[in-house]
């Protein structure tokens, strides 16, 4: 059964910065765009970023642009989300997830993701 499992979480000030990891098990991982979403206390789960399966195409919401990066390794079957310049607004459960594809704009990517990792809890204080 594939199984997709965040660490890198905590807790942080605003300005700094956390890796997020997730690694696939189970998963014909270099099949898959992976990517990742936020889901904050009483709004719905949002993408955040999106990679390709090969790497080559990497997409951002508007609010991580020029502060997040996604990479991937398909060796070890891991994707990671750079996470610098943090902000309080950025707190929020981030999770792990497999797609059929990265779509252009984060809004329909949830409807492409096939498997979902259980998350990790990311807080930003001021």
């Amino acid at each position: 059964q594939v199984q997709l499992e965040e660490s890198g979480g905590g807790l942080v000030q605003a300005g700094g910065s956390l890796n997020l990891s997730c690694i696939a098990s189970s998963l014909n991982f270099d099949s898959y765009a992976m990517a990742w979403f936020s889901e904050a206390p009483g709004k719905e789960r949002e993408g955040v970023s999106c990679i390709a399966w090969d790497g080559e195409e990497t997409i951002f919401a508007d609010s991580v642009k020029g502060r997040f990066t996604i990479s991937r390794d398909n060796a070890k079957n891991t994707v990671t989300l750079q996470m610098n310049s943090l902000r309080v607004e950025d707190t929020a459960r981030y999770y792990c997830a497999a797609a059929s594809t990265c779509t252009v704009t984060m809004d329909t990517l949830s409807v492409w993701v096939d498997y979902w990792g259980q998350g990790t809890q990311v807080t930003v204080s001021s």
